[in-house]
């Protein structure tokens, strides 16, 4: 009878260990799944201002060059700037080019660094690389980067781009497909891939790069440190007027899960501020252009 008791007892403090080795196990299952929907916040939205701002001043510096490269005046004769053609880069900015019939690689470097006509601040080099196609007179640019930091955050990956000097609105526009690694000062980052297209507005043609317009559209994901997915698709376009360091405009969805905020970057005034809705509730908040 001893015997029996004790094996009884055995299998009842057997069964005691597994529910709860279960219940432990289910809550923290529900744990990683809840970690990985999460709730989004202003943090999210704030990243993705920086996203944005990092996004769209690299294009403008690409757009700056990229129509100038096709001209033989990139640098005169004697290697130094054409400042006509190039007067949207800081003075510090050195511009190099390699030529072929069909192939065309441009270098800008920045240095140790320093600041651009928007107040934005550009260390390291970025290497851009031309091909032509005449045949739909379009381009196929394709850059990297050497150290290079926007704003003291590190850059690193690969964008696409192609681009066109007229599209059915008879505008220039670039498709551009990014895959972005932003490092911030305290060791975070995330990656950023997808896809956006940029139109050009505004101010094509006559080389005053303070009055150029563009509009921006697409979606692409952001990857962060802890491996976190969440998407962002542009709702209403994004406008970029190159005379603002800031987008003036236009709405973004973040989404992760079931969950999604919206950011609005306002109604065209070139402003620090930002409205983000959580839950119906709307948030001011100052948009980031240099180190906090």
């Amino acid at each position: 009878m001893k015997k029996k008791f004790i094996k009884s007892g055995y299998y009842v403090n057997a069964i005691l260990i597994l529910s709860v080795f279960l219940f432990f196990s289910c809550n923290s299952e529900d744990t990683n799944i809840g970690d990985e929907v999460g709730s989004l916040d202003i943090s999210n939205a704030t990243m993705q201002t920086e996203i944005d701002n990092i996004s769209e001043g690299i294009d403008d510096i690409v757009a700056s060059i990229s129509f100038d490269s096709e001209s033989p005046t990139l640098l005169k004769s004697d290697g130094t700037k054409n400042t006509e053609e190039s007067k949207f880069l800081p003075e510090c900015a050195t511009i190099t080019k390699t030529i072929t019939d069909s192939y065309k690689k441009v270098i800008i470097d920045y240095g140790e660094g320093c600041t651009n006509r928007n107040d934005n601040f550009l260390s390291g080099k970025i290497i851009l690389e031309f091909s032509f196609n005449l045949q739909d007179r379009s381009v196929i640019i394709n850059n990297t980067f050497d150290n290079f930091y926007f704003n003291y955050k590190k850059i690193e990956g690969e964008v696409h781009k192609t681009r066109i000097k007229i599209n059915e609105n008879g505008n220039p526009q670039a498709i551009t497909n990014k895959d972005l690694k932003i490092t911030w000062e305290d060791g975070s980052y995330a990656s950023v891939k997808g896809e956006r297209k940029r139109e050009w507005v505004e101010g094509f043609g006559n080389r005053i790069w303070g009055d150029n317009v563009f509009l921006i559209t697409g979606t692409w994901t952001i990857t962060d440190k802890d491996g976190l997915v969440r998407t962002a698709m542009i709702l209403e376009p994004l406008r970029r007027e190159t005379a603002c360091r800031f987008i003036v405009s236009g709405i973004v969805e973040i989404q992760k899960g079931d969950d999604k905020i919206n950011l609005n970057y306002g109604d065209g005034e070139c402003d620090d501020l930002a409205i983000v809705t959580i839950d119906g509730t709307e948030n001011e908040i100052h948009l980031r252009n240099r180190r906090e």
